[in-house]
């Protein structure tokens, strides 16, 4: 490492991060902590809900933590000494909807301390098969974490709930993240123009983008945790918000194949964290045209 690169990494800022957190996976927290790590970044990291295994793997005890011990940490968290380190909070899936008042209180916590910090929300309600949280707690998120969000990356069917709008090609995914609040919204699992892929698509203030892979059957659990967590991290290391769509992407879908390939049925970080920083696999970028803009 280069006295340079030491300079650095000496001076990235902390991530809060806010998620799930299970014993066995790499979903939440563990995918999120592990990737922010891996690119330069020290972590704070608070669970929302403990799980011994992501759901889908079969039924199992979920924790939520109390929400008076959820306040009080928030609490302590907002009167923290060291609460300048942190450039960055970056949030996920929810243990009930009374969270979401408080993690809005942490944001604004921080932005106190650093204006320029960044807030990453991740609205882990839903999917194609539509909410898999409660509506009450999609809705505080939708309330009061997506306005105040530098940064939302929601899934196609999270969008579509979000705003209210059909979505069904490029152009109504376009309108719907124009309409969500952001400056930046990055759609996942949205609709290719190219037959077998899928996308991420990125809308910012200066015009919007897609990057583009192949489509594989059957995703493990984590992936928007992990794009997510890799998107931020090229953000706050000074990547343009192309290079970080692409990199994040390429990494994503490098490490998903890997993945695969080995027959796990997580997603295998520890094993491939060069994907994170130096990734090898291909994306097609593609420059949309959305006239209204941001």
């Amino acid at each position: 490492m280069t006295d340079a690169t030491s300079d650095i990494a000496a001076n990235r800022r902390a991530v809060l991060v806010v998620s799930s957190h299970v014993v066995r996976g790499s979903v939440g927290n563990r995918a999120a902590v592990f990737a922010l790590e891996t690119l330069g970044h020290p972590v704070w990291a608070l669970p929302t809900v403990l799980l011994p295994w992501h759901p889908g793997h079969g039924p199992a005890t979920r924790s939520v933590i109390p929400q008076a011990d959820f306040t009080a940490m928030i609490d302590d968290l907002c009167r923290a000494p060291w609460l300048g380190e942190v450039g960055a909070v970056l949030t996920g899936y929810l243990g009930r909807p009374e969270q979401a008042a408080e993690i809005a209180r942490l944001v604004e916590a921080v932005r106190r301390e650093n204006s320029d910090a960044l807030y990453v929300c991740d609205p882990v309600i839903g999917d194609l098969g539509g909410l898999y949280v409660p509506e009450e707690t999609a809705t505080a998120i939708r309330d009061h974490l997506i306005p105040m969000a530098s940064v939302a990356t929601p899934n196609r069917y999270e969008l579509q709930w979000l705003t209210g709008r059909e979505i069904n090609d490029t152009a109504t995914t376009l309108q719907a993240a124009g309409n969500l609040g952001p400056d930046r919204v990055l759609t996942t699992s949205a609709i290719a123009m190219m037959a077998g892929s899928t996308g991420n698509l990125l809308l910012t203030p200066n015009g919007a983008m897609m990057a583009e892979h192949q489509q594989m059957p059957d995703p493990p659990n984590g992936l928007g945790d992990l794009l997510a967590a890799v998107f931020l991290a090229h953000l706050m290391n000074g990547q343009s918000d192309e290079n970080a769509l692409r990199n994040a992407s390429a990494s994503v879908f490098e490490i998903f194949a890997r993945t695969a390939k080995s027959g796990a049925d997580e997603l295998t970080l520890e094993s491939n964290a060069a994907s994170l920083m130096r990734p090898f696999a291909m994306v097609q970028m593609r420059h949309l045209v959305y006239p209204n803009g941001k």
